[in-house]
């Protein structure tokens, strides 16, 4: 399960990129109850999802030419320089060079080597999210991939991650990833790898991070969603150990999902 214990390789931000967001703002606090904290104007529009004063991610402008709206990922690095070098031997693209944030922290954003982004959080004055795994926060961290050899590979190589592959069905397999250090013993799970299967392959779909949040009424979040413009991506369905899920686009086109229960490898 996740934790705001960070150790290396463990989630421990989470922000989204967006053409509009004030639209997102109102989007996001609507469906979710949250409330928004500018970052001050130098911030150029970056500022803070928040839940009880507690910041649960965060959300700013697209940076990069031709992008689109999307949540990412950021993993703890205890040297965002060091895992620089590791992305890059083992494959991956960087996207944003290591970069210093103020006194809050350092980051550097890349590509894995089947197009996934993803980024890493090196802490300053900011350790990460200060709630998670709570009603309305992030519980989950998904990656959808065209190559799952090929993803697991390189993240291990990155992270040190391991994986416990779970039989799904058919030539199915889902992938429960955990990083050493991260979690409680006999729980360490903090998100998943999943082969797109061939008829999303044929039908374009490519390599994506996407989170998942906590929710106490998957159905009623999911109507609060929809009635405010998000897309259907899978309705709400039950999974047997897991829980009740949805997963949804919002009105920018940002991938997000939703679970009532906590993800378990029982």
């Amino acid at each position: 399960m996740l934790t705001t214990h960070y150790v290396p390789g463990t989630p421990n931000w989470l922000d989204l990129g967006t053409p509009d967001i004030d639209a997102a703002v109102d989007f996001y606090t609507g469906v979710f109850g949250w409330t928004f904290q500018s970052a001050g104007p130098e911030a150029g529009g970056y500022g803070f999802f928040q839940l009880d004063g507690k910041t649960v991610g965060a959300v700013g402008p697209l940076m990069e030419e031709g992008a689109s709206s999307a949540w990412t990922a950021y993993f703890q690095a205890a040297d965002a320089d060091a895992t620089t070098k590791a992305v890059q031997q083992a494959g991956g693209a960087v996207r944003v060079q290591p970069m210093d944030v103020l006194t809050a922290g350092r980051l550097a954003a890349f590509t894995d080597p089947t197009g996934a982004d993803f980024a890493v959080w090196q802490p300053g004055d900011t350790k990460g999210l200060e709630t998670v795994m709570e009603a309305n926060t992030l519980c989950w961290t998904e990656l959808y991939t065209t190559d799952s050899a090929a993803a697991k590979d390189f993240y291990t190589s990155v992270f040190s991650w391991d994986y416990q592959d779970m039989p799904m069905g058919g030539d199915m397999v889902y992938s429960v990833v955990s990083s050493p250090g991260g979690g409680k013993e006999g729980d360490t799970g903090q998100g998943g790898i999943m082969q797109l299967p061939k008829e999303n392959l044929q039908a374009g779909s490519t390599s994506e991070w996407h989170p998942y949040f906590g929710v106490t009424d998957c159905d009623a979040t999911f109507a609060a969603a929809t009635s405010r413009g998000a897309t259907v991506l899978i309705p709400p369905s039950d999974a047997p150990g897991v829980g009740r899920l949805a997963m949804l686009k919002d009105p920018a086109g940002a991938p997000f999902a939703l679970i009532k229960g906590e993800p378990s490898t029982d």
